[in-house]
């Protein structure tokens, strides 16, 4: 037995419709896949810009100075010695770096440390070489009261603290000295005008430790005797940026 099919020309229409479609669809992907740009719409014209964040400096103290008290009292008439430290950590985001500087308060007389009841000046200022820190303490035949610096980093120090120990004549004030190996060994006198005591060239992200080291030498029978009483000297710091 013979089957016939009908031939159907709509159909056939149809389907090549479709596959000529799908034809289609696959080349347009193909080609945008090569060329994307050919998809999207061709500028006529183009503008930059930039977006700017400044980022400010930001120094200050993370650790702000104490109070000292100096270690021990001492014998007005038999005379003695006593020391007092304060510490103090300075933080800075400042790539060129930062320097402190010191100044003690103006009793209205001629030395920093007065008596707290009296008004008495017996305690005098160190005396220094011309305003620069000196080479060891130099004794003298009155009382006196001093002070030195260190650092945790010895760049950080004002060259004025660094001395050439190791070199043949003891001075400070040396380039490239150091303020060790034995200790510190240059002392300056107090003065009311800032005396530049860290000298730091670089940032100090996670702070930066200094130390200042207070000195009140008394020989005996020192001219004039102090009186028994308290002696207060007052001192600020101030920081910069370099």
């Amino acid at each position: 037995m013979m089957y016939l099919h009908r031939f159907n020309p709509a159909a056939s229409a149809v389907h090549a419709l479709v596959a000529a479609c799908v034809l289609s669809a696959v080349l347009l992907a193909s080609f945008l896949i090569v060329e994307p740009t050919v998809g999207r719409a061709q500028a006529s014209d183009t503008s930059t810009f930039t977006i700017t964040q400044k980022i400010t400096d930001e120094s200050s103290f993370l650790v702000d100075p104490t109070d000292v008290y100096m270690q021990g009292s001492i014998n007005g008439v038999s005379g003695g010695q006593a020391t007092g430290t304060t510490q103090f950590v300075v933080q800075s985001n400042n790539a060129t770096g930062y320097y402190v500087e010191i100044a003690f308060f103006d009793n209205v007389g001629q030395y920093a440390m007065i008596g707290t009841s009296s008004g008495s000046e017996a305690i005098h200022d160190y005396d220094d070489a011309g305003g620069e820190p000196s080479y060891g303490f130099t004794a003298s035949t009155a009382a006196q009261f001093a002070y030195t610096v260190t650092a945790t980093s010895t760049t950080d120090l004002d060259q004025s603290f660094l001395n050439n120990s190791l070199g043949a004549a003891n001075a400070c004030n040396s380039s490239g000295g150091s303020q060790f190996p034995t200790g510190p060994h240059c002392w300056k006198s107090p003065s009311t005008s800032a005396f530049k005591i860290i000298d730091r060239n670089s940032a100090a992200i996670s702070g930066a430790t200094s130390t200042i080291t207070f000195q009140v030498t008394v020989p005996s029978n020192a001219v004039p005797v102090p009186q028994a009483e308290n002696y207060v000297a007052t001192a600020t710091l101030s920081l910069f940026t370099q």
